[in-house]
């Protein structure tokens, strides 16, 4: 095995690594609404997970600090605005998430949340970008699939699935604008001032809204740490260094997968079940994120490839 190709696969692996943390994560979160408001538990989560991202940076990417004190263009005043940008928009995202994990089941939560694969190509179309036959594909495969896993026999819609619809398209957006701002700035101080934003906005929210105490928080406490050091902290940390040496087209296949690890850790830990119905539904909705990948790609590397001479 040549080394890039280990490279490769070591990162596959790695993400894969964050795929289940992020999956498992929805169990984590949906413990913690017995013991803590949504909006303290999101603020003392990613607090923590900008905790460990800044000690990350210090222990191996400390010249990446130096950051905050350049005063030319794309120094400390652009990267805070562009993190507290995010973050305020991260903060919208995962509230609604945590909230319609309130009103749902667990695998409804990670399947629509990984719907930001297919709701990003399809939000570039506003920005006339072009999309192409697998996007199109992907998407109504995915509709499809979520009619299936959210609409009952009765024709009715879980009511947290909504809140988990527009929680994926606030990430959507998110993630666009990480795309524009990740250009100009290191990532990992730009996740840094994202997450501390988006917890400081979501700690004030709980403060104001929600009861709290030492004894709430202390039985909250392992759910706060698996979502926050795991999930935020280490996952994250994981995407940024694993996605420098996979394809593209890979991580986004490998981070659906999210879904499908929800649903597993949910019937695990939870015995959450499944009916036919719905688990046709996921079948579909992964189908669905799969090919809106791997399609444009297959279709690209195909372009790229040189064509034959004739003897």
């Amino acid at each position: 095995m040549n080394p890039d190709t280990r490279q490769h696969l070591r990162a596959n692996v790695l993400m894969l690594i964050a795929a289940i943390i992020w999956g498992s994560a929805f169990v984590a979160q949906r413990l913690s609404l017995a013991e803590i408001g949504p909006f303290l538990f999101t603020g003392l989560r990613f607090l923590l997970g900008a905790l460990v991202v800044l000690v990350t940076i210090v222990c191996v990417r400390r010249e990446a600090l130096a950051e905050l004190s350049k005063r030319e263009p794309g120094g400390a005043r652009e990267l805070l605005g562009a993190g507290a940008l995010l973050g305020v928009v991260l903060s919208a995202s995962i509230s609604l998430q945590q909230i319609g994990l309130q009103y749902t089941r667990i695998a409804n939560a990670g399947f629509i949340s990984s719907l930001y694969v297919v709701i990003v190509p399809l939000l570039g179309v506003l920005f006339r970008h072009r999309t192409g036959v697998g996007t199109w594909l992907g998407a109504t495969l995915a509709a499809v699939g979520m009619y299936f896993l959210s609409v009952n026999d009765h024709f009715a819609v879980l009511y947290g699935d909504w809140y988990q619809l527009a929680g994926a398209l606030f990430i959507s957006l998110q993630m666009m604008l990480v795309g524009r701002l990740a250009q100009r700035h290191d990532t990992l101080m730009l996740a840094l001032v994202q997450f501390v934003t988006c917890g400081l906005v979501c700690l004030l929210i709980g403060l104001v809204i929600e009861p709290i105490s030492f004894t709430v928080i202390a039985r909250a406490a392992p759910t706060i740490l698996y979502g926050g050091a795991l999930s935020v902290g280490v996952a994250y940390t994981i995407q940024v260094v694993a996605q420098k040496y996979a394809a593209p087209s890979h991580a986004a296949v490998i981070f659906s997968m999210e879904g499908v690890f929800a649903a597993l850790a949910g019937w695990l830990v939870l015995g959450e079940t499944l009916s036919t119905r719905a688990l046709f539904g996921c079948a579909l909705m992964l189908a669905g994120l799969i090919v809106c990948q791997v399609m444009p790609a297959w279709r690209r590397g195909r372009k790229s490839l040189p064509s034959a001479s004739s003897s």
